[in-house]
């Protein structure tokens, strides 16, 4: 079933300046076509049958023989209408004359049904006159009006008036929605920017009162949302400092001792516990404390399978130029990568760089991981107790921060199955515009 909303346009701007112009149109239009069929046409047949009454009683003197020259002259003086009862030598030739033309129709109908016998009415080619010849004993007779006597011809003014106000209103109101709709486009793109972590320095509420209000909402929730990550930041380092104190110590005490079997399982405790600290710490943090810059996330990818040996392929192209934190995504891609190869043999990365969205494809031919507990494996801390978690050491946080650092970009991180048989994660985030 056809819908409005599939024939109409989708973005507001559109939307709302068609809700201005159609109305505007059809309004223009059924105002034009009532003024032009019903006053301009009833005013022109009434000048047409005033002109029929004119020339009936002329052609009614020529007819008479009984007329003189004064009679005639004296009712050329009275109708004020110059007329002869036979054209002169050089009069315009009817082939010269247009007999064509605006509401010509009207005029030489109420002629022929009123006068009883051929007429011809002819305009010159000035249209400064108009010409109306009939049948008279000595030839042809003729009568020469002038055209504002015969037709409405200043109408065009009316609806010129019209147009012209009628456009400068459009142009006001143009000229207000994109004030109106700027507003909204910057408190979308201060979102954009608010959700992938920057700022928008020049960015003050502005436009329609609920705009303003809404752009203060935002600005209140992102000075929340920052005081509490940066308070949460600060206790978690006042807490890392507290205990790396007597984890160092711990190391120490180990390190003093002779070497067995009991002190190397408990340097590695502690070595876990360091590294589950420092994991932590990055998954409070979240934005690993980088500032956003233009950089190209294809040569980090790079960067990171050379970490891991080089021995991981990379397909694709060989820059994509992305806006974010550097350091933030090289960790999850970093992380990424490392959880593939710690559950598979073989992982190969795919870079895509689509017109608005880079993605980053990791694909392993490990045991993967079931379809629904895609979800599952995104939560912080989560274990899955299948062939992926055993024998395998760590805190549970890899697939957690780099999904946060995606979102944090204005992207995610999708999960499905491998063309090698394995685990497929797509980290995607959009690229700059080109």
């Amino acid at each position: 079933m056809l819908r409005l909303r599939d024939i109409t346009p989708r973005g507001l701007y559109a939307r709302t300046l068609l809700l201005l112009l159609v109305p505007v149109l059809l309004i223009l239009g059924l105002m034009t076509w009532y003024y032009y069929s019903s006053q301009v046409a009833e005013v022109n047949r009434k000048f047409a049958q005033a002109i029929t009454r004119d020339a009936n009683l002329i052609r009614a003197a020529c007819l008479n023989p009984s007329y003189t020259a004064d009679d005639l002259a004296q009712i050329q003086f009275q109708l004020e209408t110059w007329f002869t009862c036979k054209l002169p030598d050089n009069a315009i030739p009817d082939a010269d004359l247009k007999q064509t033309f605006p509401y010509g129709g009207v005029l030489r109908a109420e002629l022929m049904s009123r006068a009883g016998a051929p007429v011809f009415v002819g305009l010159e080619r000035g249209d400064a006159r108009l010409h109306i010849r009939f049948p008279t004993p000595q030839g042809r007779g003729e009568i020469i009006i002038d055209r504002k006597r015969a037709f409405m011809i200043n109408s065009h003014i009316f609806i010129v008036w019209v147009i012209a106000f009628s456009l400068l209103m459009v142009a006001l109101a143009i000229g207000f929605l994109n004030q109106q709709v700027r507003s909204i486009l910057r408190l979308s793109e201060a979102a954009r920017a608010f959700g992938r972590g920057r700022d928008l320095p020049d960015f003050r509420p502005s436009g329609a009162t609920e705009v303003r209000d809404a752009a203060r909402a935002l600005i209140d929730m992102k000075e929340r949302l920052t005081a509490f990550a940066d308070q949460r930041t600060s206790m978690l380092a006042g807490v890392s400092h507290d205990l790396r104190t007597p984890l160092t110590r711990l190391k120490l005490a180990l390190a003093m001792m002779d070497e067995s079997a009991d002190i190397r399982a408990a340097k590695s405790d502690l070595d876990d516990m360091a590294m589950m600290l420092d994991e932590y710490l990055a998954f409070a943090r979240g934005e690993e404390g980088d500032e956003a810059a233009l950089f190209d996330i294809a040569q980090i990818t790079r960067d990171v399978t050379t970490g891991f040996g080089g021995h991981v392929p990379v397909l694709g192209p060989s820059s994509i130029f992305v806006m974010g934190r550097p350091l933030a995504l090289k960790r999850a891609v970093t992380n990424l990568l490392s959880n593939a190869l710690k559950y598979a043999a073989t992982a190969r990365v795919t870079l895509v760089d689509g017109p608005h969205w880079a993605e980053v494809v990791i694909d392993d031919d490990g045991p993967g991981i079931a379809p629904e507990r895609h979800e599952e494996a995104f939560r912080p801390f989560s274990r899955l107790d299948d062939a992926r978690s055993q024998n395998a050491s760590g805190t549970g946080l890899g697939l957690t921060l780099a999904r946060d650092t995606a979102r944090a970009h204005g992207g995610d991180i999708r999960l499905s199955k491998s063309p090698l048989g394995g685990l497929r994660a797509v980290l995607r985030i959009p690229t700059e515009p080109r």
